[in-house]
Parts: C-alpha cells; structure tokens; sequence
C-alpha cells in the first residue's frame, strides 16, 4: 500500500518529454470540481433550499464573450439536492462576489441591502457636493468633528487603560498607590481648575459673625430669640465683591433690616444694676433665730 502513495517516479536517462503525444482538448472544455454554495439559495424548480457552504460537484467553464479589465469570468453548473434540475452561477469580480443566472433565485440578504443603500447615498452625496460647494463645505466640517469625537474618545480609553495597568502592575492589594502617580495630565488641570474656582467662590461669599445683641433685637417675637451658643445666630453668610477690604457688617444687611435694628437699639433700656453698699463697707448681716418658749 505505500507503494501507491511514492511521489517521485523513475525516469531513465534516455527520456525525452518533446515525444508524448500531446492531448487534444477543445478550446472552452468544462472541469469537474468541488465547491461549496457561495450563497443560500431556492430551486426554481422545486423549491428547495439550498444552504451556504453546501458542497457540490460541479462543472467549471469559462464564460465566452464576458470579462472583467481583463479578468475572466467563471460559469458553475450544480445540481439540485432535490428535484436534481441544473443550477448555474458567475462569478462577480467587479462586486468581489457571486451571481446567480439560471435554475435559483438568490435569498433575500438584508445587510447586502443596507450596503446598497449606503452606496446610494454616497453617489447622491457627491452629486451634491459637486453642484453646491456650500454643502461640501458643510460635509467637510461633520465629518472633521466626528473625527474629533472618536479621537477623543479613543484617547480616554487609552489614559483609562494606562491607569489600569499601572494599578495593576502593583501587584499586592495591600500596597498604597498614589493616586497622583496615575492621574493623567487632563485630570490635574480639571483638580487645579476646581481648586481656583472654590477659592473664588471663598473670596466672594464670606460667613460674618453676628453680635448676641443684634440678633436678640432684630427678632419680633421673644419666643423666636436663638440661644446664645447657636451657630446659626452668629454667623451671617454674605456676599461681597472680591477685594481684600473687609466692609462693616451693618452696610452688608438690606435697609429694611438696618432701619429695624437701629431702632430696637435706640429702643432699648439699660439693664438697671443693684448696688449692693453693704458688701462694698464689709458690713455682715446675719439674722436672729427664735427662742421658742
């Protein structure tokens, strides 16, 4: 048996290939071979389906007449799984695809119709663009910043996997990573721009402290009177204009609430304060008791 399998034949030393006859062969002859269905198919003849990748032996010619820039174009004969009725097809080289002619109708493929419409609305896009140069101009900048986009996008995804690879490259999830090691250069200038704007929001709202005295007169109600150890009694939030000079605290109130003040001010008596002389000479009082009899 392995004698069948040898590759290499003996030739004697007197052989001439010039005295084989050579064989006579017609000019378009048809060659058996084996493929598989470039396409799902339908028989017209009986309706069966025919599947992609099912494997025939056909007949292979070449079409007469037909080509493509020179390339030539192949004809298949198959036959039906089913009714055995003849089925032909081409090739295509100017869709780098296959044809159906005779004996099968081809399936439906949506995706092959949503490329032809993708190619329609590209011819109808250049027309337009030859005949209104505004319009191309208009194209031009969408698809410059659809560009931009997805080089932005992509550019974040490439920080976001350098970050993970160098935390990942720590190894040990015990040991502490400084964040500012992996924070990209797009989030130090975010940090730093929030940073400016606190220390603005800082300069221009500012807390003032209220005097007790204040806030007990300026209320109406003495059930409304805040304790003295309130933070919110004392402490005023105000807004002023950014400069390093600090105004008196009655010009940052409105002038209804000023006006009230200064007149429960005026309208208030001094507490009345008892003058004990008997302390200040050092005179001791003591009481008698009762001696019951």
């Amino acid at each position: 048996m392995s004698e069948r399998k040898v590759l290499n034949k003996y030739f004697p030393p007197d052989f001439d290939p010039s005295l084989i006859p050579r064989r006579k062969q017609p000019k378009n002859s048809q060659q058996v071979v084996r493929l598989m269905a470039p396409f799902s198919m339908r028989c017209n003849t009986c309706g069966e389906y025919i599947y992609k990748g099912k494997k025939f032996n056909a007949r292979k010619e070449t079409v007469e007449g037909e080509d493509y820039y020179g390339i030539k174009i192949f004809r298949f004969y198959i036959k039906c799984t089913l009714c055995s009725a003849e089925i032909t097809f081409k090739t295509d080289p100017k869709n780098t695809d296959y044809a159906a002619e005779h004996g099968a109708s081809r399936n439906f493929e949506p995706w092959r119709e949503e490329e032809d419409g993708k190619e329609v609305d590209r011819i109808a896009r250049l027309e337009e663009e030859e005949n209104n140069p505004m319009k191309a101009l208009e194209n031009r900048t969408v698809d410059a910043k659809r560009e931009m986009d997805i080089l932005d996008a992509l550019q974040d995804i490439r920080a976001r996997n350098a970050r993970n690879e160098r935390i990942g490259q720590a190894g040990d999830f015990t040991t502490r990573i400084n964040i500012e090691d992996v924070e990209t250069e797009e989030d130090r200038e975010r940090k730093t721009a929030e940073e400016e704007d606190e220390r603005l929001v800082r300069e221009v709202f500012s807390k003032v402290a209220l005097p007790i005295t204040l806030v007990e007169s300026s209320t109406t109600d003495p059930s409304d009177k805040l304790p003295s150890h309130s933070a919110a009694a004392t402490v005023l939030t105000v807004k002023r204009k950014a400069d390093d000079i600090e105004p008196e605290l009655l010009s940052l109130l409105p002038d209804s609430t000023r006006a009230l003040l200064t007149a429960k001010a005026s309208t208030l008596e001094p507490k009345k304060q008892k003058h004990d002389m008997k302390n200040k000479l050092g005179i001791k009082v003591t009481k008698k008791k009762k001696i019951g009899t």
